[in-house]
């Protein structure tokens, strides 16, 4: 759970409108974690960054934090609503 609590972390870090950001784990498996995000539709280009550059820092970020507690595999959804 403290991956879904460093993703949440870093997306409000970089959201302009940091109370409509929602993260949960939607699937946990034996090997793979799945992290969905939702941010204001507004807020996408500030999470996505410039050609992903933001979006795939945080899954490394959160991949690497990963690696060090749980060793498993980690995906992050990132949607708008």
């Amino acid at each position: 759970m403290e991956l879904v609590n460093l993703t949440e972390y870093l997306i409000k870090s970089v959201a302009k409108n940091k109370d409509a950001v929602k993260v949960k784990l939607f699937d946990d498996t034996e090997d793979t974690m799945i992290i969905q995000v939702l941010v204001d539709e507004t807020d996408m280009g500030n999470v996505i960054g410039h050609g992903g550059t933001i979006a795939n820092a945080i899954r490394t970020l959160v991949q690497a934090a990963s690696y060090n507690h749980e060793n498993k595999l980690v995906r992050i959804s990132i949607d708008s609503f």
